[in-house]
């Protein structure tokens, strides 16, 4: 065997290397992406009625696309996806955001580097931030999340004001993801990809803490380790394909969204 004697990080690097070139991505816009989002986070149960918002930023950077108030995440489709400005001021005048939404552009304008935001409650998360303590990561799967996942202990109350659009971003800080206390979770990416794999994983992170924390104490994993795997996992094209995968699950039950 060739690769017998080969270190671990050379056999990381060229399986990274492998991947960039022989997975094709899906050619997708960022309205059809957006749209399969909200069918895959709707199929694993972020669903909460019309709570929760799904925003990317425009290549303008001036203004982002969102869904309009009043459909659920099960209806949207990338014909009625809107945009809207700053404001939350639709630019073809017709129908309105969700006002929630007005927490988004505190953090677009305060982190120029994400691109896309999605916030739930699904109902792990929701019973997580019930107890106000902090997401735990200390198994493989969740560890994109790995020291990444901020926690915002007091709840600003609904973040339809600008209060807490200012407090939530300032929580955020450098990560890509935060518990809400009584709330929810908010994730960011750099593309619309990252945000959604983010989302998944931080309700499966959630529900296996509950679960841990009934049976008992949790063990942290090794740092080093842990740090190695969310950065094994965390990369643009990791990020790509999980998503062509869900996307493909979505299409199955909702080939109408694009």
């Amino acid at each position: 065997m060739k690769t017998a004697a080969v270190s671990k990080q050379e056999l990381m690097q060229g399986a990274q290397h492998r991947m960039n070139q022989v997975i094709q991505e899906p050619q997708l816009s960022d309205r059809q992406k957006l749209a399969l989002t909200c069918r895959i986070l709707f199929d694993k149960g972020h669903d909460a009625g019309l709570a929760g918002q799904i925003t990317c930023r425009t290549v303008s950077g001036n203004s982002f696309i969102t869904q309009a108030f009043g459909l659920g995440f099960d209806e949207i489709s990338a014909d009625n996806l809107m945009e809207v400005n700053a404001d939350l001021e639709p630019l073809d005048g017709k129908g309105m955001a969700n006002p929630a939404n007005r927490f988004h552009t505190w953090i677009y304008q305060q982190h120029p580097e994400v691109n896309c935001i999605i916030h739930t409650h699904p109902t792990h998360v929701a019973a997580l931030a019930m107890l106000a303590v902090p997401l735990q990561i200390a198994q493989m799967d969740t560890c994109a999340l790995y020291q990444d996942c901020a926690f915002l202990r007091e709840w600003p109350g609904v973040p339809v004001g600008n209060e807490e659009g200012e407090i939530i971003s300032a929580a955020l800080g450098n990560n890509r993801a935060i518990l809400l206390a009584h709330h929810g979770q908010l994730v960011v990416g750099k593309s619309i990809e990252e945000a959604c794999n983010l989302a998944i994983l931080i309700e499966r992170a959630a529900k296996l803490q509950l679960l841990a924390m009934a049976a008992g104490q949790i063990q942290p994993l090794p740092q080093s380790l842990a740090q190695e795997a969310h950065d094994w996992v965390s990369t643009d094209k990791r990020n790509k394909v999980n998503f062509a995968y869900y996307a493909r699950q979505a299409l199955k039950q909702h080939p109408d969204c694009i």
